[in-house]
């Protein structure tokens, strides 16, 4: 089957174009294509799937994607259903337009959190409209070598923003942090960060189902609202281990702007004649 592959920020994804829902993926069937060495490779999977090809199986917390084309059918790369990806929007958008399934500079994505608005800027950035940003309450995460504080915070998948005074560098986010079940009993992204210049932060993120990715789109938006005092608005530039984004927020929400790049396109024959 074809399948093209592309990253935003160098947070990786298999795009899979599936326009009339005709593939069943399973959860094997994602860590396999999703494994770096045994498969293509990527933090996740993006299946291109026209919206109203998916009919009752669309949840009913992304009802406002029905009004959308296309459909970010979005897997972590343990094979875990996501509500949301940052990242994975943009590139998603990215490959819509690369392989001519749009052709507008602004349009909209259906996914599991509703449907996103996407603009293309004239540098080639893509912006993604992430909506209202929620604040929940505090919690906090054990890691590897040291217990982190930090803001619960949705972004349509949940998160525990922590700001820390080390280097985010010096932290090890190599095994799966132990979070308070009753505040994520679904589990939660976790970000570590710190500001090291005014309007900059820096950020490093253990993902739900991917491990320590290099970006996460999400987890950038999540960081910047919590770094932002409650009410108020701001502009972040946000520095990961694979590059920079941009955060805009304000009464009606956050903006996400950020590279997004199509590095590959061929045929795979892990998921068999499919």
């Amino acid at each position: 089957m074809r399948f093209a592959k592309g990253h935003g920020t160098e947070n990786d994804f298999v795009i899979l174009p599936d326009p009339d829902g005709e593939l069943h993926l399973t959860e094997a069937d994602v860590r396999l294509l999703c494994d770096r060495r045994a498969g293509i490779g990527g933090d996740g999977i993006l299946r291109v799937v026209r919206t109203r090809a998916l009919g009752e199986a669309l949840a009913p917390s992304a009802r406002t994607a029905e009004r959308t084309e296309w459909f970010m059918d979005y897997r972590n790369a343990d094979g875990g259903i996501a509500e949301m990806c940052g990242n994975g929007v943009r590139v998603f958008a990215r490959y819509l337009r690369h392989a001519g399934l749009v052709d507008a500079d602004r349009f909209e994505v259906g996914t599991r959190d509703g449907a996103k608005e996407v603009a293309v800027e004239a540098n080639g950035d893509i912006t993604v409209d992430m909506g209202r940003v929620e604040r929940l309450g505090s919690s906090s995460a054990k890691l590897a070598d040291r217990t982190v504080d930090g803001v619960r915070i949705s972004v349509g998948n949940p998160h525990l923003a922590c700001e820390i005074s080390a280097p985010v560098a010096e932290v090890d986010l190599r095994t799966l942090p132990v979070l308070d079940t009753e505040a994520f009993p679904a589990g939660a992204n976790v970000e570590v960060y710190n500001e090291v210049g005014p309007g900059v932060l820096q950020m490093r993120v253990y993902e739900r189902g991917a491990g320590e990715t290099r970006s996460c789109g999400t987890g950038i938006v999540a960081t910047a609202a919590a770094a932002t005092p409650p009410g108020e608005g701001a502009t972040w530039r946000v520095r990961v281990p694979g590059g920079e984004c941009t955060v805009f927020l304000d009464a009606d929400g956050a903006r996400l702007r950020g590279p997004a790049a199509i590095v590959a396109e061929g045929e795979t024959s892990l998921l068999g004649s499919r």
